[in-house]
């Protein structure tokens, strides 16, 4: 059972524990130990065993968002690293996927970004990749755990808090730089120079490289929200607020005098994911993206079983839209960790997110990645002469509601009647017409109830019987 991590890491409230500077330097410490003890490792999703070099020094690369806690937790970590014997380099403000392309592409051991991805700028994170690129499987984040614990009972030595150089945690821009040249060379080949995109950076991590990308691939982005300040990351822009930029491509493109944009995009705080609008304004998620990337996949002889790994979140219009294209899909627990492991066990090259998370696996990314996301669906738009509306026009959606109840703490649901009887009685009520699912928030202290129905009133009224039944039961 896992106390600290959740299904992306750690995540709280910066200065909070676990997130106080006391606690990240004896989480800093506990993954150089992790690192550096010689013997059999578990890595990546498929959970495979490699041997580690007893005496091979270990080096880790760390990455942020733009948060003004960013930096000093970053610093906390690297001094529980060093005091460990685990070097360390900084790559400054980047997105989660960057620092995901270095561990596996810069003889790192590991990566580590510091990031509360779409949350409020008061929260922060820490995610762990290993050296394959991959998250870290949950027995691997237990024996972490574990050890942290064990560190935080020691005494902190007085030296831990002495200062780092000035210029350690700035970030190496050739770091960054290799980055940006793998997403350019992603879609090399296919001409995307006619796409002209309005993108909304969150003031996240995507701001200081996406105009650089975009640029080299011959894209004319306008960029929004790309000035952070440290706490303006995600406040109203971002993937929680994909509306923000439909409706500006709306306005724009319906007033003759101003240039058209071919679509909007839209990243969350570390850029692991995107949303989009297409060129009328109209939300497209990552159900649809799914859609359009299958299509394109299969076409191309590179979607490996005909199969897509979507999660249960993702809309039984999707699974209808896919079916109707001769793809199985297949439906893992919500979190983009777990969409993963179910694509390794079952050999599939495509998964995702109904948030906008898409992995990659005809290449070498092995997480969620919004800016290779963008670039690829403009491939897609390129290749096939459409516009992104025309790709994914026959997907009907089901409609689907999710109410979020915020709750004191996290109990068995099926020890708690009066939720049970709730969710029986909406499931008798579907009978096969829709779905029901009501899941824990892995991040947040939240209770998440997703009803689909073939009517909005049967949709609502049936997310209302339970949400209610869940806040007299849980909620604060």
């Amino acid at each position: 059972m896992r106390e600290l991590f959740g299904t992306d890491g750690i995540r709280a409230v910066a200065g909070e524990y676990p997130l106080d500077e006391r606690t990240v330097y004896a989480i800093g410490r506990a993954l150089a130990h992790h690192l550096s003890t010689p013997g059999t490792r578990k890595n990546g999703p498929n959970r495979q065993a490699t041997q580690v070099a007893p005496s091979a020094q270990p080096s880790v690369v760390i990455g942020q968002d733009t948060r003004e806690s960013g930096r000093w937790i970053a610093t906390a970590l690297a001094r529980g690293l060093l005091a460990e014997g685990v070097s360390v380099s900084s790559a400054g403000v980047l997105t989660t996927p960057g620092i995901a392309f270095l561990a596996r592409t810069q003889g790192f051991a590991a990566g580590i970004v510091v990031s509360a991805s779409h949350n409020p700028w008061r929260d922060n994170g820490i995610k762990i990749f290993g050296p394959d690129g991959y998250k870290l499987p949950d027995g691997v984040e237990v024996e972490i755990e574990k050890e942290i614990f064990i560190r935080l009972a020691e005494p902190v030595p007085n030296d831990a808090i002495a200062p780092l150089p000035a210029t350690m945690m700035l970030g190496d821009p050739e770091l960054r730089r290799a980055y940006q040249e793998w997403l350019v060379k992603s879609v090399a080949g296919t001409d995307i120079s006619r796409f002209r995109v309005l993108v909304d950076c969150a003031n996240g991590a995507a701001a200081p490289i996406a105009q650089a990308v975009f640029h080299r691939c011959g894209v004319h982005a306008v960029l929004l929200n790309d000035v952070p300040d440290g706490r303006n990351i995600n406040d109203q822009c971002g993937a929680l607020y994909p509306e923000a930029v439909a409706t500006a491509v709306r306005r724009t493109n319906s007033e003759s005098r101003q240039p058209r944009f071919s679509m909007g995009i839209t990243f969350d705080g570390d850029a692991d994911r995107a949303l989009f609008s297409d060129a009328d304004g109209n939300i497209v998620n990552g159900d649809a993206i799914l859609l359009l990337s299958a299509r394109a996949m299969k076409q191309r002889g590179v979607l490996k079983h005909n199969t897509v790994v979507a999660t249960t979140m993702s809309n039984m219009g999707l699974e209808i839209a896919l079916r109707a294209s001769g793809i199985r899909m297949l439906r893992a627990p919500v979190g983009d960790k777990y969409v993963l492991e179910e694509m390794h066990r079952t050999g599939a090259t495509l998964g995702g997110e109904q948030s906008g998370h898409i992995i990659f696996r005809d290449g070498d990314s092995t997480t969620g990645d919004g800016l290779l996301t963008a670039l690829r669906v403009m491939a897609k738009m390129a290749r096939a002469r459409q516009e992104l509306r025309e790709l994914v026009s026959d997907m009907k959606v089901f409609p689907q509601v999710i109410r979020n109840v915020r709750v004191r703490d996290k109990q068995p649901l099926e020890q708690l009647d009066e939720v049970a009887a709730a969710i029986r009685q909406a499931e008798a009520e579907l009978n096969g017409t829709g779905r029901l699912v009501v899941r824990y928030s892995g991040t947040e202290p939240l209770l998440r109830v997703m009803v689909e129905a073939e009517s909005e009133q049967k949709m609502n009224q049936l997310a209302d019987m339970v949400s209610a039944a869940v806040q007299r039961t849980l909620g604060t």
